[in-house]
């Protein structure tokens, strides 16, 4: 029988270089490995995003493929990427799926799990902390 089964997991990064806090510009990128964990080879075909900031706005996010890919995996193998979001606050979280078909023309949905993208610096000129490695919520 077969399984149609992908992992994603992901590493947020704040990005301090690319963001103007005091114009509400917080930028962050994450790295996603996608995973065929299961037994059928299937190909990425589109993704999902709901992109939340810490004053509760939402944004979702629909397109064809990740950075302009459509990957096709096979049992065990990985695709990774790195993509972006800004949020008008230093926090917020994500969370979303990728739709895959399978080769056998089954279609399903690989979830992203909820994570955080926070920016954990200091106040500029003070003794800043160095940024807190970003965490992923399961």
């Amino acid at each position: 029988m077969p399984q149609y089964q992908f992992q994603a997991a992901v590493q947020p990064e704040y990005l301090p270089e690319q963001s103007a806090p005091a114009q509400g510009v917080h930028s962050f990128a994450y790295t996603i490995t996608v995973t065929n964990t299961g037994t059928v080879a299937a190909q990425l075909i589109a993704r999902h995003w709901v992109i939340v900031d810490a004053n509760g706005h939402v944004q979702e996010v629909k397109g064809l493929g990740v950075i302009g890919q459509q990957p096709l995996l096979r049992p065990g193998e990985s695709f990774q990427y790195t993509s972006g979001c800004r949020l008008r606050t230093p926090s917020g979280t994500m969370h979303g799926s990728y739709f895959m078909v399978a080769e056998d023309g089954e279609r399903f949905e690989c979830p992203v799990p909820l994570f955080v993208l926070e920016a954990n610096a200091g106040a500029p000129g003070g003794d800043a902390a160095p940024p807190a490695p970003g965490r992923v919520l399961h």
